[in-house]
Parts: C-alpha cells; sequence; structure tokens
C-alpha cells in the first residue's frame, strides 16, 4: 500500500533508550496528527462550484492479509460560491479502493419493479432480504418564475438484477412531501488501480430538468450467510508491510458530469491499522 506509515518496530543503531523512546512518540504523534487531519472531508473547487466530500470505513483495524467484513459512509454534494442554482447533474459516479472486494454472492435480489410506486416502508418490506444500505438525499428544485427550494429524500440501497454481466445496486429514492419516488441504477465496474472498483449511475431524462444534485449522505453495510459461509457486501484488508502497523490509502473519489459536459470530481484518503 502506497502512502505515509507508521513502524511498529525498528532499530535503533547507536541510539540509546531514552533517543529510541523519544523518536518513537515524535512518530505516534506525527501519525496520529495526520489521522486526526485526514478526518475532515476534502472540498475542490471548479469556478464558483464546489464539490464536497466526506466518509470514512469501519472498522479502522484490518488483516493485512484476507478480506473482512467493512462498512463504507460517504456524506458529500455540490455549492455555489455566489449562491446561484446549482448544475444539473446526468451522471454520477463512485470509486471505492482496489483492495477492497464488492460481492452480493449468494445475496437475495430486488426485481426493480417490486419499488416503483413504493414508500421507502413498502420498498424495505418488499425487498428487505436484498438490503444493501441506507441514507438521504437533497435536491434543489428549480421551477420557472419561482425560487428555488429543497427537497429531500429517504434512500434504500439494494442488491439488483446483473446488467450486460455487471453487479447492480438499485437506489431507491422517496420523497414524501410531495410524494415522489424515482428508482436509480448504480452500475458496478471493476478496473485495476487504486480506486478500481465504481459504481456509476445515469440520471433519467424522465427526471425531468427541474431537480438538481445538491447533497448526500449514504451508508453501505449487509453481512448475511449464503452457503453456510459468512458474507458481506463490502469487505476490504489492510495490506502494508509487516514492519508497519497503520498505513493511510485513496477511500473514495466521487465525479459527478454536468449537463453542460464539464467532469467535476474530488476524493479522500483515510487510514487503517493492520491486525
Amino acid at each position: 500500500m502506497r502512502g505515509i506509515f507508521e513502524r511498529g518496530s525498528r532499530r535503533g543503531g547507536r541510539r540509546g533508550p531514552a533517543a529510541r523512546l523519544l523518536l518513537a512518540c515524535l512518530a505516534v504523534a506525527v501519525v496520529t496528527t495526520a489521522l486526526a487531519g485526514l478526518a475532515w472531508g476534502e472540498r475542490a473547487q471548479y469556478d464558483t462550484l464546489i464539490v464536497s466530500l466526506d466518509g470514512g470505513i469501519s472498522p479502522l483495524r484490518l488483516p493485512r492479509q484476507g478480506p473482512a467484513p467493512v462498512a463504507l459512509h460517504y456524506e458529500g454534494g455540490l455549492e455555489t460560491t455566489d449562491r446561484s442554482v446549482l448544475p444539473r447533474v446526468v451522471k454520477v459516479e463512485f470509486a471505492v479502493p482496489g483492495q477492497g472486494i464488492v460481492s452480493t454472492r449468494g445475496l437475495p435480489r430486488c426485481p426493480r419493479r417490486r419499488l416503483h410506486g413504493a414508500d421507502s416502508a413498502t420498498a424495505l418490506a418488499s425487498c428487505r432480504q436484498a438490503f444493501l444500505g441506507q441514507g438521504r438525499l437533497q435536491a434543489q428544485v428549480v421551477l420557472p418564475n419561482q425560487r428555488p427550494f429543497k427537497i429531500e429524500a429517504h434512500l434504500l440501497l439494494f442488491n439488483g438484477s446483473p446488467s450486460h454481466g455487471h453487479q447492480v445496486v438499485l437506489m431507491h429514492a422517496y420523497v414524501s412531501q410531495p410524494p415522489l419516488w424515482v428508482v436509480l441504477p448504480f452500475v458496478i465496474r471493476h478496473r485495476k488501480g487504486w480506486l478500481g472498483t465504481t459504481m456509476v449511475a445515469r440520471l433519467p431524462r424522465s427526471l425531468g430538468p427541474w431537480p438538481h444534485f445538491a447533497h448526500f449522505e449514504m451508508t453501505l453495510s449487509r453481512r448475511y450467510f449464503a452457503a453456510g459461509q459468512r458474507r458481506s457486501f463490502i469487505s476490504a484488508s489492510c495490506p502494508i508491510p509487516r514492519r508497519l502497523t497503520a498505513g493511510f490509502f485513496p477511500l473514495t473519489r466521487v465525479t459527478y458530469t454536468l449537463a453542460d459536459g464539464r467532469h467535476v470530481s474530488t476524493a479522500i484518503i483515510r487510514g487503517c491499522r493492520a491486525r
């Protein structure tokens, strides 16, 4: 794993015990300070548009070899420095660590038709066995001759049927006032690289030109049994050398494609500890 690592042990050479103790304390202080700084989210600015992203992985202590179940939490969105209307988003892409494993093997699937017209309670009751996570989303609604206003949707995520050989996560969004629902499929793709696994969704034209993406929070976590084995939707490891006890790695990158063709993105780095 590339990045900054904390050494678990180091030969002191001709340094005495006091010098080695001082160096160890300094190393711990540096890493602790760095980890504290990385607990904050990242912000990238494109002219007057700001893209923000925060998040984390739980637990932080993971095996060096072999994946262990984890949960991912994301929070982020778009805002403008001059309070102008947000641009319309037509595609969203989340990238997650390449050393992680995203798998729905043996997990029941939720047919998309079950979610059509359903509120959150009905959707969860219909597809509880396929549940993968939840969250919330805010959108700015822009109507002609009216001031923009925000709506908030409850998000539920389910394991969907594969599409052209790719895993699919169905995001069900429901707004209670006024009653609205939408089902958005995220296609999971795997490539090489640190952030090689991506979840990609295109916002359909059926949504119309009025809702503009503003802010989201989302937690992905599901453990289950299949074929007599304990499984997890997301698993990860902390593959660092034996002489090290902690390290940093790219956790997530989010990229938005805007209606005018621009691509805006930001990423976050987080730490893990080997067990």
